[in-house]
């Protein structure tokens, strides 16, 4: 297939299955992080494939979904050591978004969202640390799901900042991304409802009036299937704080991942890669010890909300996909907006997935639902019901 979008990094990457199961006659492909045998991932940088080399075994992940019949076909760009939300690659060029030519396709999972949207494969696995499967997954107009933290097996992934990093995955359709779900989550039910709706007004304000109003037609659909509905303030701080205690923690463990092979190698890296990597190495453990305090602090009051039937309703993305080649003051706000959203899920270690309900001018903008900890297989099942119910 004819890869116009630049969604692939190999098209010739092919796994076939390894077994039959529910999967049989799907195709997906993974992000370039993810191990394969006799094959290097090069993480959207040209000098860590150079500077490392091919994998002795596939990823765990990559194995089950290959047991249950499913084909891998390719691996798919990412931005550079997966360090972006933009999905503009200096190096090898950014993927082509399917439902907006002219606009970003999210990243650092970009080319995974892309190879989704675009239908060149049913599935497709990324990396979501802060954001990165759910922002180009609303930016492409698709499902995506980014699990409770530890739930889905992370070994054989290059890392990026391992105490946020999980594996999601990309689908058109909602049941295909619960199917996925229940071959790469062990020990969850899926029963249960989920009786009670919170909505943020502190996110909900991030968008501007345009966008509100297309995501808010949907909250009355949600609310027919729930017992309660309120709106609250998520953050007593203010998420800009917790956007702040998010990049700081992730900072500290990019560099602490990183910066031995960044100093030893000196790296080219692209605009904005660059600056994010050098702030990181300024960023000291035993200056802020108050982060740290912070986010056990956010875990347990979102778990305390949540509880066994709770779901916290949000704006997945501030709008819709900016446009390509964006930069400056604009672009900063933009980006500080979409981190205030994502960095919820991302700090308290939640499961979220972001549902392709609305447009705005032509363009896709998702509505996220996120659970407590530990109810992925429940989240995504109410979700799937909900669509259904939503199409009849």
């Amino acid at each position: 297939m004819n890869d116009k979008w630049n969604a692939f990094v190999d098209q010739n990457v092919i796994l076939e299955p390894a077994g039959s199961g529910w999967l049989h006659s799907f195709a997906f492909a993974v992000k370039d992080v993810f191990m394969i045998e006799g094959y290097t991932s090069g993480a959207g940088n040209p000098d860590w494939l150079r500077t490392h080399g091919p994998a002795e075994q596939h990823a765990p992940v990559i194995d089950r979904l290959l047991q249950h019949g499913a084909t891998l076909k390719g691996t798919a760009h990412t931005d550079e050591l997966m360090y972006s939300l933009n999905g503009e690659n200096f190096h090898y060029g950014t993927p082509v978004n399917p439902q907006g030519p002219d606009r970003i396709p999210g990243g650092s999972s970009s080319g995974s969202a892309v190879a989704v949207s675009s239908g060149m494969v049913d599935f497709a696995l990324g990396t979501d640390t802060g954001g990165s499967v759910r922002i180009p997954s609303s930016y492409c107009g698709i499902y995506g799901f980014r699990p409770t933290h530890g739930a889905v097996p992370i070994e054989g992934v290059i890392p990026l900042a391992k105490s946020f990093d999980t594996v999601g995955w990309m689908t058109r359709d909602p049941k295909l991304l619960l199917e996925v779900g229940r071959l790469l989550i062990n020990d969850q039910h899926t029963e249960g409802r989920f009786a009670r709706l919170f909505l943020g007004n502190d996110a909900w304000e991030l968008l501007d009036d345009e966008h509100k109003e297309a995501l808010l037609t949907f909250v009355p659909e949600l609310e027919e299937l729930t017992k309660h509905s309120e709106w609250i303030e998520i953050s007593k701080e203010g998420l800009a704080e917790w956007s702040s205690t998010f990049r700081i923690l992730q900072g500290l463990e990019i560099w602490s991942e990183h910066g031995d092979w960044i100093q030893k190698e000196n790296p080219t890296f692209g605009p904005g890669i660059a600056e994010r990597f050098r702030w990181t190495s300024t960023l000291k453990v035993s200056e802020n010890g108050q982060a740290y305090e912070r986010r056990e602090n956010i875990r347990h009051s979102l778990s305390t909300l949540l509880g066994e039937e709770g779901l916290l309703v949000v704006p997945t993305a501030p709008g819709a996909a900016p446009l390509l080649n964006l930069h400056g003051e604009k672009a900063d706000q933009y980006r500080a907006k979409t981190m205030q959203l994502s960095c919820i899920a991302g700090l308290a270690g939640l499961p979220q997935i972001t549902l392709p309900l609305a447009e705005v001018n032509g363009l896709p903008i998702g509505l996220s639902l996120i659970a407590n900890r530990g109810q992925d297989l429940k989240l995504l099942s109410w979700a799937n019901e909900f669509v259904a119910k939503m199409k009849s």
